[in-house]
Formats: C-alpha cells, structure tokens, sequence
C-alpha cells in the first residue's frame, strides 16, 4: 500500500516543466559542462553526480569570492534550475555566499521520477557533493528550501547538528495540511515537516507572504513557533507564494539573517519573545516549553466555498528603493518569478484543477481516501 501511495503522491503533487528549460551540453574545447541556452560563466559549475537511489541529478554552483558560508537550494515546484538561473547567480553576488542548487529526480535533466524520498536522495547527494568536492563544512553550510523544497530541507537538517542555519521560504507543515488542518500525522501524508522541525538544533529563518493562496501563512507561522533556535521572521504583507523576491525587505533581511549566523556561537544573544509584528534585535530565541504563538491553521477555501479575499493591502514595491546594482538584476528577478508563476499556471490549466487540490490527491491513494474520508475529516 505504501508504494501504491508513493507513486500516487508522486503523479499529482510533483510538476516538472514540459519541457525542461534547459539542456546540457559538453563544450568541445574545455569538456566543461554547459546550460544550454544560459549564458555561460566563469564562476559557475554545472554538475551531473549520482543519487543513492540510482538517479543522475544535474545541479549548479556559483562561486563568491569573498563567501564564508554556502547555501544549498531546494527549488519549489513547478520549475527548474534553468528557470531560476538569474535568480541564484543574483542572490550569491548580493548575500555574498557561495551557492549550489539542483533539480530533483525527474525535474529539468535529472534522470528518474519524482517523488519524496527521491527528493531526500537528491539533497543527500548535493549536499555530499558539497563536502567532498568544494570541501564545504557542515559548519558553513546553510540550506534553504522553498515550498516543496523545505520538504527534503527539513528532513537533512535533522541529521546534520553542526548546520550553520536553515532557511524556509513559503514552507509547508506536511503535505496534507495544505489542503486541510487536520490534527494529527497520517501515514500517507508525506514532507511531514511539523512533526520534525522541532529535532533541528540551527538557527531557522522563516519567510512566508501573507496572501499566499497556494500554502498560506500559518504554516510558516507553526513552523516558526515549533522550532528549537528560531531567528526574527519575515510576513511579507501581500506577498504571495511566487513573488517574495521582489520585495525589498527579503534580500535586506537575507542579509541581515547570514550576517548573524555567520558570527561565533558566543557572538548570538538569544532575544525577546516576539510575533514578527515588532522589530527584532536581530538576535536568536531559544523557545519555551509553550504554545503562546500557535495558531491553529484556517480551514481551505476549497472545501467547496468561495475564497474571501485577503483583508491585507499588498504594498506597492517601490523599484528605486530595490537594492541592487542596477535595474537589469530586478528586470532578471522578475522575469525568473514570472517563468515560474507561468508554469505553474499552466499545469493548473492542464489538470483543471487548483494547485491545493493536485496536493489533496497527492496525499493518498484514492482507494484509502475512500476509505478513510469521513475519519481524516472528523
């Protein structure tokens, strides 16, 4: 039953672009490994090694010149590394890190097919990559997941206790509870993040947007309630679930997320207990033994009633206050979230469906779920 659930989960709730946005090609002269039709550079790998389950993944890494810390990335879903290309080469040059990212089992020109534990394979090998061929430290090293991607995020940082942080962008509890608050953990349910976030023992940084229709907000708020070593969160008001890097407070509090990390254990004070509505001291929290924060997550909209519309008033962004080097890096973040918004879209369209439904399916055989229905609900 188990494997009959795996690849259940695996036909609805995992959208590699069709076709990929990329392909690999082998320069002649150099017998380097190329993006084809990404502009090649200097400072940039592009890797293929293999995974313990027996797939090839294909994976990038940029190079900073003056990087002290690595960051290892774990895509959403609905795209590839071609796709964010811009965006990676950008956020290592402006956060100063260097940073590798890969393409799951079955996404972009990784080999197999995609499912949960291929994910967890997929981060164990990019991350082994890391320390045996950059010769990056546990220590060093920060992993950032995003959507599906805190799924295999969360599952590697509970085994290395010496990571330097983790970071969690639009985060999902576990992939059931995207479509319903149920209470307590299934065994079809998959990237059970609730139940294993409270075993890592780093720094965690929480980034989720407050309109977010795909995975909404307080599964990043439980999230950030439940962990060991909690830094100041990031609500971006009107942020939805493919647009959070072009507001201007991410990358600054990105920044201001490593700076801290990056300083000596005894460097970090722990800081005053805070909702994320008040300003932090830019200092790290050990939580207590109390659920004071908890928030208890709102029920679907797609249980059949109309969605309300967000009572939050999305802020203008404001493009001269961005702060980058010029307008051509924002124009580049744009077209990347875009790329992935369309994408994500077009497989909405394909199944005539919305995202949160394909999830539900995912979750579980439709035998069981016929079966266990009145149960889940109850």
């Amino acid at each position: 039953m188990g494997g009959v659930t795996s690849s259940m989960a695996a036909k609805f709730a995992f959208f590699p672009p069709n076709p990929p946005s990329y392909k690999v090609v082998k320069d002649e002269a150099t017998g380097l490994l190329l993006l084809d039709p990404l502009p090649h550079r200097e400072n940039v790998d592009v890797l293929k090694f293999p995974t313990r389950r027996g797939n090839e993944i294909v994976a990038v890494y940029i190079r900073h010149p003056m990087a002290t810390s690595t960051l290892l990335y774990s895509h959403g879903n609905a795209t590839d590394i071609g796709q964010m290309y811009e965006l990676f080469v950008d956020l290592s040059i402006h956060l100063r890190v260097n940073l590798m990212a890969y393409d799951y089992s079955g996404y972009g020109q990784s080999s197999g097919k995609a499912s949960e534990h291929n994910t967890y394979a997929d981060i164990e090998a990019a991350y082994k990559c890391l320390e045996e061929r950059y010769g990056a430290k546990q220590e060093d090293i920060i992993l950032y997941g995003q959507s599906v991607g805190s799924g295999p995020t969360v599952d590697l940082a509970v085994s290395l206790p010496r990571l330097r942080a983790i970071v969690l962008h639009s985060p999902i509890l576990s992939g059931l509870r995207v479509m319903y608050p149920v209470k307590r953990t299934y065994w079809f349910d998959i990237y059970k993040n609730i139940d294993k976030i409270p075993l890592v023992k780093c720094p965690v940084l929480v980034i989720h947007g407050t309109s977010d229709e795909v995975v909404d907000c307080s599964h990043g708020k439980q999230l950030w309630v439940l962990c060991q070593e909690k830094y100041e969160p990031l609500w971006l008001r009107g942020g939805n679930h493919c647009n959070l890097e072009l507001y201007p407070e991410y990358i600054r509090h990105l920044n201001k997320f490593i700076s801290t990390v990056e300083k000596s254990p005894s460097c970090r004070i722990t800081s005053r207990k805070s909702t994320g509505h008040r300003k932090s001291t830019d200092r790290i929290e050990h939580p207590r033994r109390s659920v004071d924060f908890y928030e208890a997550p709102r029920k679907s909209t797609d249980r059949r009633e109309k969605s309300r519309k967000s009572t939050d008033r999305p802020e203008k962004l404001n493009i001269s206050e961005y702060k980058f080097n010029n307008i051509d890096k924002l124009d580049k973040f744009r077209i990347s979230v875009d790329q992935i918004e369309k994408s994500r879209r077009s497989v909405e369209y394909q199944f005539g469906v919305s995202t949160k439904s394909l999830w539900f399916f995912g979750m579980c055989n439709l035998c069981y779920f016929k079966f266990t229905c009145n149960f889940v609900m109850a």
